[in-house]
């Protein structure tokens, strides 16, 4: 039997390690972060990937940082045949890639070499792309730069965002992972080499990047809502003097005169915006800061009661200067 060292810690890695233990595999120790403090009682929660592994029997160790710690030294001397790792969030070592005797692989969230790096998924919905995947690597120093093992497409809808993406990629990479294992095993696979000159980055994001700017289109203001959705979520600074969160909009194909920022139609059910070239969007849900999430009807018949076509609702500072 294959035996397996798995780390991972999102609900994205935790199906792939279950797709491992039902598949036969001998996953000998599961490696993912230390219990986190989590919402507003902060109550100290396991990730998904330690619950996966305790409702399976299985050890968990838990290194703040897995660099020279005595986890690493135990996986070193466990010996597995396979190191898989799915969102694990750290470097290893490479004392300890070499550890694993058939390789340490990674199933990664995007299809590289386009989308290195911690927020593929998210640069994927922002930049507009029609499509993502899942691709299988070779675990090296670099950051997602290991030569590729297997790699899978799957479309982006336009109602998906990151947690839709996530949870059907999730399936997707389990699923390839374990079509590909037998074929590594069995030495059938001739590892690509990653085509340097067509590698995109998308590192984490920053929270200076989560603020929304007249300057896009309704496509693009759409595009970024959906990558930021559920979290952290993305927002006007100034939206009738108030920074609010817009969580799911509708580009229009009707066009406009107004300039970007401005009421194009408003009734009790209904918020029509300008955004740049010309573009508008309906707004469906939003939320002022300190504020629960709003449907536009229930915005619209209480804070937002007065609207009027042609009023400038949301600035971006340019004006004052």
């Amino acid at each position: 039997m294959t035996s397996v060292v798995f780390m991972g810690t999102p609900q994205f890695a935790a199906p792939i390690l279950e797709g491992l233990v039902t598949n036969g595999y001998d996953v000998k120790a599961v490696v993912t972060q230390p219990d986190r403090y989590t919402g507003r009682k902060r109550v100290l929660t396991a990730s998904p990937v330690k619950e996966m592994a305790l409702k399976h029997g299985i050890k968990v160790l838990q290194p703040e940082k897995i660099s020279g710690s005595p986890e690493m030294q135990e996986i070193i001397e466990l010996q597995p045949d396979l190191i898989v790792t799915a969102a694990f969030g750290q470097f290893l070592p490479t004392k300890l890639i070499q550890a694993a005797k058939i390789g340490a692989i990674n199933v990664h969230g995007s299809l590289l070499p386009k989308y290195r790096g911690g927020a593929p998924v998210q640069y994927a919905i922002m930049n507009g792309d029609d499509k993502t995947g899942v691709t299988i690597i070779y675990m090296v120093k670099q950051m997602d730069a290991g030569a590729m093992l297997a790699q899978k497409e799957m479309p982006i809808g336009p109602k998906d965002d990151t947690a839709s993406i996530f949870e059907k990629m999730s399936l997707l990479g389990r699923d390839t992972l374990l079509e590909m294992l037998p074929h590594l095993i069995a030495g059938e696979i001739k590892p690509v080499e990653q085509d340097e000159s067509k590698v995109v980055f998308s590192p984490t994001i920053k929270p200076a990047e989560e603020s929304l700017s007249l300057e896009l289109t309704a496509k693009e203001l759409d595009w970024k809502i959906r990558a930021l959705r559920p979290a952290p979520g993305a927002y006007f600074a100034d939206f009738k003097g108030k920074r609010t969160k817009l969580w799911e909009i509708e580009p229009l194909a009707q066009t406009t005169e107004f300039e970007a920022g401005t009421v194009v139609e408003v009734s009790k059910h209904e918020l029509i915006l300008a955004a740049a070239e010309n573009t508008t969007y309906s707004v469906k849900i939003l939320q002022l800061a300190g504020k629960p999430k709003l449907k536009i009807t229930d915005y619209l018949n209480g804070v937002g009661q007065g609207l009027k076509v042609g009023q400038k609702v949301i600035s971006d500072g340019k004006e004052d200067k």
